[in-house]
């Protein structure tokens, strides 16, 4: 909303092709989370279904164990891309701010507050999959992934918080 209203200004034709390239990019992140929504959706489906797998004698148990390990590492990888997207979320609010557009400031903060709480919610079901994985080294990958999303996330919010505080 921000880089349409501000690419229609006549007060701030200056940054119009930023503002052009940032509504793209903005539509672009929008088509990607509603992909990623998709593949959640798949991916606790496939916890649902290995949950009910049979569990009555030792093969099957261990069938069970080892569809709902895989079940649960793709439950996981779902909400951690969902994370990196929020991630590019708050860094396409920096790019609003940029546009220097005083009438839009609270439409920004709003969009990083947005973003924040995707990537909190993200995080909450990354971790609730990994109470239940029993690979350590999956869990380990995953949260260092998650863990440098979450420093890229930061060193937006800084910038964002700094552009906002001009505002």
């Amino acid at each position: 909303m921000v880089a349409r209203i501000t690419a229609g200004s006549r007060r701030h034709e200056a940054v119009r092709p930023q503002a052009g390239a940032l509504a793209e990019a903005a539509d672009a992140l929008r088509e990607r989370f509603t992909a990623a929504r998709l593949v959640d959706e798949e991916a606790f489906g496939r916890v649902v279904a290995a949950q009910a797998l049979p569990a009555g004698s030792p093969p099957e148990k261990a069938a069970r164990t080892v569809a709902l390990q895989a079940a649960l590492v793709e439950a996981a990888e779902a909400p951690l891309a969902a994370a990196g997207l929020s991630a590019e979320g708050v860094e396409l609010a920096v790019r609003a701010a940029l546009l220097e557009n005083p009438q839009l400031v609270s439409d920004v903060e709003c969009a990083v507050l947005f973003f924040q709480a995707a990537f909190s919610a993200s995080v909450a079901n990354v971790r609730i999959n990994h109470r239940f994985l029993t690979d350590p080294a999956i869990i380990r990958t995953q949260n260092e992934r998650l863990t440098a999303i979450a420093s890229a996330a930061a060193e937006s919010e800084k910038r964002i918080l700094t552009l906002l505080a001009k505002g």
